[in-house]
């Protein structure tokens, strides 16, 4: 599918950024746009103040006086959050595409001009171009290969959830998304896969680094602010909306890893053991509906043998093990690796380990790559009784085949 060419004055990109007190960090994110390739006459820029007291608003203002890109300056009473000001840029984007900049971020000079290409090569409803961290950790392990569809379930796409990505504005007028509001964290995350998931296909650009996400030496960043019952509203939102898209099964543990491990996980770290036993029973109680709801034996089978653990002694309410499990993270430990059973199985021996009645062996099994002290612990292969009666018979086969194509004086 090639898209249509823009009509009369659209620009191909409307650039939204919110801005909150975003000095300096403005400065160099308003030159990226500047910069790009693609050209001022195929970008506008629709520019957010969310009550700012530090002069963002007056620079957006004499930005836009003097740059060739058509740019629209918004000031508003500060709405305490990223997501308004990117929904008000939204309803005023005019662009085939919209990408959402952070003000404090900048763009890598080709990036516009090469999403756009791929997603109107693809097809696509949502481009994701390289990001690469500044001052701060990005992840990575989606930027592997440019890929023209990328498969939701299978790829690690789900876990790049981030609103700094190309899309498709049809899709979004078309199915009314905006960010929710009432999310403080997260937000992002729900926006996006919702595009994931209802949209007509992902691309991936991996071979340009087309953004940079940098981190703020004041740490005046919204991610990086909120309680801890923000998490868990948003682990349950992402939850709620992949179980209303995807039915149970396969498909939906793969995408049910991202709130589990990304998001609800990091509560019950060994950080958990500082806190007190209010907050800890707190965070158990906020969890609970998540794991009756949502955590089955396909997710648990695809986690780290540490993350499952601590995920089924808070499916199971137990505390005490948990903490226990904790203690032996922070004290930087190394599990036993322990062989058991035929077929054979690989098991990590985290407290409480061969203690049936607590947990069973199966919560301590490695079924996906492991690295332990610096060594790499792979699952070994299983191997079901089909394969095996259908081994046995080729053996059988070639066996007869040799004794039949043997001499005759051989066979007396």
């Amino acid at each position: 599918m090639v898209d249509m060419p823009r009509k009369n004055d659209e620009p191909d990109v409307s650039v939204i950024i919110g801005a909150y007190d975003a000095m300096p960090y403005l400065v160099r994110c308003l030159e990226s746009v500047e910069a790009q390739t693609i050209g001022a006459d195929r970008m506008e820029i629709i520019a957010v103040d969310d009550g700012s007291t530090d002069g963002t608003g007056a620079y957006l203002e004499e930005f836009a006086a003097r740059s060739a890109i058509s740019t629209r300056v918004v000031r508003q009473e500060n709405s305490g959050g990223p997501s308004g000001p990117r929904n008000r840029g939204l309803g005023l984007a005019r662009g085939r595409y919209v990408f959402f900049l952070d003000a404090d971020d900048y763009f890598g000079e080709e990036a516009l001009e090469r999403m756009v290409a791929m997603g109107d090569r693809a097809g696509t409803d949502v481009v994701l171009g390289k990001i690469v961290g500044v001052n701060r950790g990005a992840a990575k392990s989606m930027w592997k290969e440019t890929v023209e569809r990328a498969d939701l379930y299978s790829s690690n796409i789900k876990f790049t959830l981030s609103a700094q990505k190309l899309f498709r504005r049809d899709l979004l007028v078309r199915l009314g998304m905006s960010f929710d509001e009432k999310l403080k964290t997260g937000e992002d995350a729900l926006f996006t896969m919702e595009a994931y998931l209802r949209g007509n296909g992902v691309s991936v650009v991996a071979d340009y680094t087309c953004y940079y996400l940098v981190g703020r030496e004041d740490r005046n960043q919204m991610t990086k602010k909120g309680g801890y019952a923000r998490r868990f509203d948003s682990a349950r939102a992402l939850a709620r909306l992949i179980a209303d898209h995807v039915p149970a099964g396969p498909r939906r543990d793969a995408l049910m890893v991202r709130p589990f491990v990304i998001t609800l996980l990091p509560q019950f770290g060994p950080g958990l053991l500082k806190q007190s036993a209010e907050v800890r029973e707190r965070k158990m109680a906020l969890a609970a509906p998540l794991m009756e709801a949502y955590w089955t034996p396909g997710l648990a089978h695809r986690l780290k043998v540490d993350e499952r653990l601590r995920l089924t002694c808070v499916a199971q309410g137990r505390l005490d093990l948990l903490l226990d499990v904790l203690a032996f993270l922070r004290a930087k430990k190394e599990p036993e690796l322990v062989r058991r059973g035929a077929p054979l199985r690989l098991h990590l021996a985290y407290p409480h380990f061969g203690e049936s009645s607590v947990l069973p062996d199966g919560t301590y099994e490695v079924t996906v790559t492991e690295w332990i002290g610096g060594r790499r612990i792979e699952p070994p292969q299983r191997t079901s009784r089909a394969s095996t009666a259908r081994r046995v018979v080729r053996k059988a086969r070639r066996v007869l085949l040799r004794a039949l194509r043997a001499p005759r004086a051989h066979r007396a």
